[in-house]
């Protein structure tokens, strides 16, 4: 039986004035499925993933999710999808009960949900504390758990874990694949660390100039650096930067 995407990119383009950011793009990504979409600063990722968000419109080719695009069904996409961004700014002087109820009530929210999202981002001993005085871990937390008010079928995270120490980051990890496992949320995710993409991600998409110069699962694709001219020292585990730099002469965070 053939799965019905829950996000379908066709042959899409996007330019910006002289700048192919995106050129011909297609991807498929099914219900559930954790994806991690890598590329250098520049590659197009962020361009594609904010015509996904319908923050940008291709300049040719179509995007669906769950079957519509964004024209005439804003609502309805919006109210399925969570965002969460690199940096996201809040009010200083509100704490995070409060923060969590201001942007539940952007889509009718009531207590309970907010409830439910302070304990999932394990923010409950913060509840009456100033935005303000987080750590750069909590904040990521909290703006992880705004994303997540709606009880979003698509989370699109835009490196949510930079900058993060190794533990603050591994907290963030843990959320997300509890979501992966209780919700059967569907996941989009940029970042710069291959060990997140590898830890969360069941499908890969690596991207740069505009074009997917590969995808596949992790196994899959590392599987075929042995056939690339660019490999690994024999002693140690091949990994996706050693993909990377094999495809492209560059290392994922250049």
């Amino acid at each position: 039986m053939t799965i019905e995407p829950i996000i379908e990119v066709r042959n899409v383009h996007k330019s910006f004035k002289t700048v192919q950011a995106v050129r011909g793009i297609n991807l498929r990504i099914n219900p559930g499925q954790f994806v991690a979409i890598l590329g250098p600063n520049g590659a197009g990722k962020t361009t594609l993933v904010e015509m996904i968000e319908g923050i940008q419109q291709p300049d040719t080719g179509d995007i669906f999710i769950m079957g519509k695009t964004w024209s005439g069904n804003e609502n309805y996409l919006r109210n399925i999808i969570g965002l969460s961004l690199q940096e996201t700014h809040f009010i200083d002087k509100l704490n995070v009960w409060e923060t969590l109820r201001l942007f539940a009530s952007f889509f009718g929210i009531g207590k309970v949900r907010c409830k439910e999202v302070l304990q999932l981002i394990a923010l409950e001993e913060k509840r009456e504390a100033w935005v303000v005085n987080l750590s750069g871990g909590q904040r990521q937390r909290l703006a992880l758990g705004i994303a997540l008010l709606n009880k979003p079928k698509i989370l699109l995270l835009d490196e949510p874990t930079t900058g993060l120490d190794p533990n603050a980051r591994r907290e963030i990890w843990a959320i997300l694949l509890r979501l992966k496992e209780e919700w059967k949320t569907s996941l989009i995710l940029t970042t710069h660390y291959m060990e997140e993409a590898e830890q969360l991600c069941d499908y890969i998409v690596i991207v740069d100039h505009g074009k997917i110069l590969k995808q596949g699962s992790i196994s899959d694709l590392l599987g075929e650096i042995q056939h690339l001219p660019v490999k690994p020292v024999e002693t140690r585990k091949t990994t996706l930067d050693d993909l990377f730099t094999s495809l492209t002469g560059r290392h994922l965070d250049d």
